[in-house]
């Protein structure tokens, strides 16, 4: 008879055994099979381009130029809609809404480094586009050089066309910034203009 009961319980147990590997098994091939799908999920576009140029002045007069509220000293077109801070100014984590076409983009600054040269933005146009726009400056005795990455990636697919052709104005986009910085450091704001009319509004 004790051994009928141990042969029953020792049956019993090895069925709750199998039936739990069972469902262990059907959960970890349900997670899988999820993850394997986020996985194989459409890549967006992204493009990376970066261009170096020389600006005509010492780096503590050409690094202000790239605060977002400064730039509109040479840049006719540039018409940032400041939320933070106000009254504007340039400081680091500053926000800030500018119209690209028909539509809005908001601003952030994330890094904002005259001493060494570090001014970084990224902007959102919702349902289009991110970029992220780094920029690294150096002193080189009276001049400065001046090096900027565009990161850009597609929020949607009817973007990526978008990204793409952006990521080629970006790509030649080195001696328009070099005339326009320094017809404004020579000659002030309207040269600046007269010099590369088409990069304004490029942005």
């Amino acid at each position: 008879m004790n051994g009928a009961w141990v042969f029953v319980l020792g049956w019993a147990f090895a069925s709750v055994a199998m039936a739990g590997l069972r469902v262990q098994q059907h959960l970890h091939s349900t997670h899988c099979g999820h993850k394997a799908v986020t996985a194989a999920g459409t890549a967006r576009a992204h493009t990376d381009e970066k261009f170096v140029f020389t600006a005509q002045a010492p780096m503590e007069r050409v690094a202000p130029l790239f605060g977002a509220d400064k730039e509109r000293t040479w840049d006719p077109r540039w018409e940032p809609q400041f939320v933070y801070p106000l009254p504007a100014a340039d400081k680091r984590g500053m926000v800030f809404m500018v119209a690209h076409g028909n539509h809005k983009a908001v601003w952030v600054n994330t890094q904002l480094d005259w001493k060494n040269g570090r001014v970084q933005y990224v902007y959102v146009i919702p349902d289009m586009l991110a970029t992220l726009i780094t920029l690294q400056l150096t002193a080189e005795g009276e001049k400065t050089r001046v090096e900027v990455e565009y990161e850009r990636t597609a929020l949607t697919a009817e973007a990526d066309e978008q990204v793409r052709k952006m990521a080629e104005k970006d790509r030649a986009a080195g001696p328009e910034w070099e005339g326009q910085v320094n017809g404004y450091l020579k000659m002030g704001r309207g040269a600046a203009y007269k010099a590369c009319p088409s990069f304004f509004g490029n942005t």
